[in-house]
């Protein structure tokens, strides 16, 4: 009989899990507590249930800040007419398109909250679980309880906020509010606005505030290193940033291009952004406008805080600041009421996932997943379409997980590299990691990773681009299981001239440009890639010397 996969959450991650269970002939059954898909990327301007989160969003002004090209799913591109950088109604657009063109709907049972998943009496023969739902529109209606032969997890770990303890927040007469309660700049007019943290939330909220507020502040322990969404020449940086052969550099070297693209910027020490750390030893903040808004005195930056009066702040470096409002953007936790603990965390404190997909203390841990349950530098869409398709295919007799003491070892040097590469921090645990690697490593285990030197041989040009370019997710279609050659191959070649079709509102007349026909503007793109590429390297290696001598 078809196995049935009970899917929780119809967020981009349930989405791409309905549509590989559906390639792979298995039978989803996804429960989505609110009452359309899109998770956090459905905006709503209510503010979020205390418990279950169920109307957690985004806010209104939120865009995406890595390129639509790095963020599509791997078989379904997003239009050429939709802007480099999504806002969230156009994310959850392409969202609703890749549910009808692969008819996922019929599969989604909304309003259904998953209150427990538990193993089934059998679990250590069958691996099933029983999996209980309640009825959010039918309040009198009981409890259901099913068993699936599998649980792909897939709630998202930005549901329940992390809110730090300081000193007199208690004493605090002014209103204190979590960075995922916050919607719109309208509550900050006329107000003195103190914003807790440094990463992307905060820049966004901060710049937001500082258009209506009276003040705005941001107090900071470690500074960061801000990183533009821009290339200089107005590519997207994930263009270069997340290559195979970027990627494929000695982290020294790469992280010294890194800090060099930021102080051509600005200089943090000036602007009191300075970090403490390396420039990829922390999750990168990536914005381009809070920059300008320090420059320009609307926002002011502020260290640590050591403890709240009743009507402001007293900050490291013993300034006292009166404040109407605090925004604590400083993360969440990684929570899953319908779990047992015991289920997550095996009696410690961290979720240890071999490649952040399955649990290996788990008696049977190839039918429970966990579904975007990462922290990469890169849209996490991409990575959870392959973790989807890793486990649909373990489901089906395709794929095998190892053994749990090699799993167990994986985990092991996990937390080695953690610990070797990233500052110690609430934040950097073992899902923090880089976007082609963790992509290329799920990728291995399904047979869909590319072959460089195959395409090499085949089309050394298009192989050229595959390396130097943009890892684009279409690579991933490219050859193996469920793979669209054809498909794949004019989504990577379409790729520079997608990215900013939908800016070319005007058209403009280039000076003595030469016609070409189309194959040799696609070779020539390839070429340029490579170019722009290697100058940059170059450019950076003899920055980075001159900076050391």
């Amino acid at each position: 009989m078809t196995k049935r996969v009970a899917v929780i959450g119809a967020g981009s991650s349930g989405l791409t899990s309905v549509k590989c269970c559906l390639e792979e002939g298995l039978t989803p059954v996804c429960f989505e507590m609110s009452d359309d898909i899109g998770g956090l990327w459905r905006y709503r301007e209510e503010t979020p249930d205390a418990e279950d989160r169920l109307n957690a969003s985004v806010y209104k002004s939120c865009s995406i800040n890595t390129s639509k090209e790095m963020m599509s799913f791997s078989d379904f591109p997003i239009p050429a007419d939709f802007p480099p950088f999504m806002p969230h109604n156009k994310v959850l657009e392409y969202f609703r398109m890749y549910a009808s063109h692969f008819n996922l709907l019929s599969s989604i049972q909304f309003n259904t909250k998953v209150v427990q998943v538990s193993r089934t009496d059998d679990h250590a023969k069958t691996g099933r679980w029983t999996v209980t739902t309640r009825n959010l529109k039918d309040g009198d209606a009981e409890d259901i309880s099913e068993d699936f032969d599998a649980v792909m997890v897939c709630s998202g770990h930005h549901r329940f906020p992390h809110r730090p303890a300081f000193e007199g927040t208690s004493r605090f007469k002014g209103e204190i509010i979590h960075s995922s309660e916050y919607k719109n700049q309208s509550k900050f007019a006329d107000k003195k606005v103190l914003v807790v943290g440094l990463g992307n939330s905060a820049a966004d909220i901060a710049t937001d505030a500082s258009y209506v507020a009276k003040q705005v502040d941001v107090s900071t322990t470690r500074g960061s290193w801000i990183f533009s969404r821009f290339f200089p020449g107005g590519l997207p940086a994930d263009f270069l940033a997340n290559t195979r052969f970027m990627m494929g550099m000695p982290k020294h070297i790469l992280e010294w291009m890194v800090e060099l693209m930021v102080n051509f910027k600005y200089n943090g020490e000036n602007y009191g952004l300075q970090a403490s750390h390396r420039g990829l030893e922390a999750h990168p903040t990536i914005h381009d406008y809070i920059t300008i808004r320090i420059m320009s005195g609307y926002i002011k930056m502020r260290p640590s805080i050591t403890h709240f009066t009743s009507d402001g702040a007293v900050f490291d470096d013993g300034h006292f600041e009166k404040f109407d409002t605090v925004v604590m953007a400083t993360g969440y936790e990684y929570k899953f009421p319908f779990l047992d603990d015991k289920v997550v965390y095996n009696g410690g404190q961290a979720i240890n996932t071999y490649k952040y997909t399955f649990l290996p203390h788990l008696e049977r841990a190839d039918t429970l997943s966990f579904i975007g349950l990462v922290q990469a530098i890169g849209a996490v869409m991409p990575i959870a379409e392959l973790q989807a398709r890793w486990h649909t295919r373990i489901l089906t007799g395709k794929a095998q997980l190892p053994s749990t003491a090699k799993m167990l070892d994986y985990i092991e040097t996990r937390w080695a590299e953690v610990k070797e590469n990233y500052t110690e921090s609430r934040r950097h645990d073992n899902l923090e990691t880089y976007w082609v690697p963790v992509m290329d490593d799920i990728a291995r285990e399904i047979g869909v990773r590319p072959n460089m030197t195959n395409l090499l041989m085949e089309d050394p040009l298009f192989a050229i681009r595959c390396f130097f370019g943009p890892c684009v997710p279409a690579q991933y279609r490219l050859s193996g299981p469920n793979s669209k050659p054809t498909q794949a191959k004019r989504m990577i070649e379409n790729t520079f001239t997608n990215i900013t079709r939908s800016t070319q509102t005007r058209k403009v007349k280039v000076v003595s440009k030469k016609k070409y026909d189309a194959t040799w503007s696609q070779r020539l793109m390839s070429i340029k890639v490579l170019l722009y590429t290697l100058t940059f390297v170059f450019l950076a290696f003899l920055l980075a010397h001159a900076h050391l001598i």
